[in-house]
């Protein structure tokens, strides 16, 4: 049986937790097994209303609480965080489908963001200029918007809202978070946990639901802010819809990523490195590698090299340790995968390792590593973001071609290269147009002091999350013009 202590999901409103009255809305089940684990409800306005409401009064003495004092409860959160991660990372591992390795590290990462985000103090802090005109000061200071929505997908349960979340509050904002509707639980026991810091009632409140409820957050008018991570077109409606409402928006969408491999690099370490990126967390994360461009040479060995990685992978249930890949979340993301790998197939595609017949037990939703072999560049399938562990090999045969390939992407959330050569590492870096690189990295995901920067289809508004940036959208800056004359005069 699972570890979930009660199938029973309910909102957090303003302090106390209440039994949502939305119609049902998805069954939930374990991805691994099958197992029924609750029903998630549909999310409704009125729900929405009542914890931004809530929010919204909290705010009011929330926002006027010293930034030191703020932090402290940060302070506590990554103590019960660390305290609960066995835990947490089973709560994962149960609802999401991935290995309790690779939820344990998504934790780190998010635990990573509550540490940046204690430094509010120095982050948060303003400038100032004495004399800009004769007896004229001027100062810019840093002031919290008001009610901010989070809304997260099932793919990364509890480092996503670690990226907003703790910036949110300790800059001075309260949140209503909407947890994707595959994975409450996760965000039901982070909350909880947020309880036992001793934070303010109303300063973090939760929602469940699905579209009805974002739509709710998008045009309710107390809401300031808007933070979403999901696929690209439900970004650009979250955009569109809470831009058009006169919200601040930032929506990290879809990706199609590509890894260079040169004939220099170091064959066995960039194998083991692309098959972790391609089928770690079951290729669910929006920096897996999903099409990898050999140069030259590099075509024969690594088409061997990384079939015999992707064959070599045990798959099973994300709670047995001896397990090196978990399930997809849920059986109709298994039938699309699976329908994709056979429409690359008929494309003209080799299918030299396929995954269609993965089992594991024989009821989760499983989907092997799968390697697609030569296919074809005006296959569909080379734009299409699969988001299951799936690994496209095509050839190019110079740099520069391989970065065209890129180039013509409607997305641009990461690429990376492989190689010895220091120049033909930094001449890709330079040109490549994605928002994140990595050189000889798989999975080139950013510290939480950087930005997690994508570029075009993979990203919609200004700034994005983590680190610098984070402070700067959930802020909003105050230029102050002052002087005090002992006499006054119209003269500067």
């Amino acid at each position: 049986m699972s570890a979930i202590a009660s199938p029973a999901i309910h909102n957090l409103v303003g302090g106390k937790w209440v039994t949502s009255t939305s119609p049902a809305g998805i069954e939930l089940l374990n991805p691994a097994t099958g197992e029924p684990l609750g029903s998630s409800p549909s999310g409704s306005p009125a729900e929405v209303d009542a914890a931004v409401q809530a929010a919204h009064t909290a705010f009011a003495s929330w926002r006027t609480v010293p930034a030191g004092d703020r932090v402290q409860y940060l302070f506590k959160l990554k103590a019960l965080l660390e305290e609960h991660l066995d835990e947490l990372a089973s709560l994962i591992t149960i609802e999401n489908g991935k290995t309790l390795a690779e939820s344990k590290g998504e934790l780190r990462r998010g635990i990573e963001n509550v540490e940046v985000a204690c430094g509010i103090p120095v982050l948060m802090q303003g400038y100032s200029l004495e004399d800009v005109a004769p007896g004229i000061d001027e100062i810019m200071v840093r002031q919290p918007l008001g009610v901010c929505a989070v809304i997260t997908p099932f793919n990364f349960p509890l480092m996503i809202p670690l990226w907003f979340l703790p910036y949110a509050i300790a800059t001075g904002n309260t949140v209503v978070l909407k947890p994707s509707d595959r994975v409450p639980f996760s965000a039901a026991r982070l909350v909880e946990l947020i309880q036992e810091t001793g934070l303010p009632d109303g300063v973090v409140n939760l929602v469940n639901g699905g579209k009805p409820a974002v739509d709710a957050l998008l045009d309710h008018p107390l809401v300031r802010a808007v933070s979403f991570v999901g696929s690209t077109p439900v970004a650009k409606h979250v955009y569109a819809r809470g831009s058009a409402s006169g919200k601040r928006v930032q929506c990290q969408g879809g990706a199609k990523n590509h890894v260079v491999v040169l004939p220099d690099a170091d064959r066995e370490t960039t194998t083991k490195i692309i098959a972790d990126s391609a089928f770690g967390c079951a290729g669910q994360r929006c920096l897996a590698v999903s099409v990898t461009v050999t140069v030259g040479d590099a075509k024969d060995w690594f088409r061997d090299s990384i079939a015999a990685a992707a064959g070599s992978l045990k798959v099973g249930d994300g709670l047995d340790p001896a397990t090196q890949m978990g399930p997809v979340i849920t059986q109709a993301s298994r039938e699309r995968v699976v329908g994709l790998i056979g429409q690359g197939a008929e494309q003209g595609a080799k299918t030299i390792v396929d995954g269609r017949r993965a089992s594991g037990n024989g009821a989760g939703s499983f989907v092997g590593p799968t390697v697609l072999d030569g296919l074809p560049a005006a296959s569909p399938l080379m734009e299409t973001e699969i988001f299951g562990p799936v690994l496209s090999v095509v050839h190019a045969d110079t740099v520069d071609e391989a970065v065209a390939m890129i180039e013509r992407s409607a997305y641009g959330n990461a690429s990376s290269i492989f190689t010895s050569s220091g120049a033909a590492a930094r001449k890709f870096r330079t040109s490549v147009s994605t928002g994140n690189v990595g050189i000889n990295i798989g999975v080139p995901a950013p510290m939480a002091y950087f930005p997690f920067s994508g570029w075009k289809g993979s990203f919609f508004g200004v700034m994005h999350a983590q680190g610098r940036d984070a402070i700067e959208f959930f802020t909003d800056k105050k230029v102050i013009v002052e002087r005090w004359p002992k006499e006054w005069s119209r003269k500067f």
